[in-house]
C-alpha cells in the first residue's frame, strides 16, 4: 500500500497529539488528590483504597475498638488496654496507594482534619517509606472536647518522631496517614472524623 507524503504527515501529527494527550492524562492521574477520605464509602477511602485498622493486640495488648462508618463520618471508640511496659494504641490507616508505594505530597503544607473528640488522646502521623522502625513523623491532635467538629491543621514541619533521631519528613515519600488513639494506662477513647485531607 502506497501512502502519500501528506497522509504520512497527518498520521504523524495525529500520533503526536495522541501522545501529548496520553502523557498529560498520566501526569494528572499521578497527582496526589487533596482529599484522602471523606468517609462517603463504607470500607474504602476517597482514593478507592480499603481502610486498615490495627491495634496493640499484635504487640500483646488487649485494646478493644468499635468502628463505624455512617453518614459520611468515621466513629471510633473503645478502651486502651496496653501491653505491659508499653503504650497501648488503636490505629486507623489511610493508604495513599493500594500497594503502599510512596506518593509525593510536597505541594501541600500539612494534614487537615475535621474531628470531634469526646475522650482520649489522639495523634496523626505521616507514614514515610523511609522510616523503617514505625516511628513515623506524628503530632498530637489538640481539640476541645465540646461535642462539636473542629478543623485542625497540622503542618508537616510540626510532625516529630517519638524515640528515633529527629529527621526532616520527606514529603515525597508518604505512603499513608494514620490516626491513632493511644495511652500508657487503661483509658477510654471516643472520637469522630468527618474528613482527612492535605492542605
Amino acid at each position: 500500500m502506497n501512502l502519500s507524503k501528506k497522509t504520512v504527515l497527518n498520521i504523524g501529527r495525529l500520533f503526536s497529539i495522541a501522545s501529548i494527550f496520553a502523557y498529560s492524562s498520566i501526569s494528572f492521574a499521578g497527582e496526589l488528590a487533596s482529599v484522602v477520605d471523606d468517609f462517603s464509602h463504607a470500607t474504602s477511602n476517597s482514593l478507592g483504597i480499603p481502610r486498615q485498622f490495627l491495634d496493640d493486640k499484635i504487640a500483646g495488648g488487649k485494646t478493644q475498638t468499635e468502628i463505624k462508618v455512617s453518614g459520611g463520618k468515621l466513629h471510633i471508640k473503645g478502651e486502651i488496654v496496653p501491653p505491659r511496659g508499653q503504650p497501648g494504641w488503636a490505629s486507623s490507616v489511610l493508604l495513599l496507594n493500594e500497594k503502599g508505594l510512596p506518593q509525593d505530597a510536597s505541594k501541600y503544607e500539612g494534614v487537615r482534619l475535621l474531628i470531634k473528640l469526646d475522650k482520649g488522646s489522639i495523634s496523626v502521623s505521616a507514614n514515610s517509606v523511609e522510616v523503617t522502625n514505625y516511628d513515623y513523623h506524628a503530632a498530637m491532635i489538640a481539640v476541645q472536647s465540646d461535642g462539636k467538629f473542629h478543623e485542625v491543621k497540622i503542618p508537616f514541619t510540626s510532625m516529630k518522631r517519638a524515640w528515633s533521631e529527629q529527621t526532616e519528613l520527606n514529603t515525597t515519600t508518604i505512603s499513608g496517614l494514620s490516626i491513632v488513639a493511644f495511652g500508657m494506662q487503661p483509658t477510654h477513647f471516643d472520637f469522630e472524623i468527618d474528613e482527612v485531607s492535605f492542605y
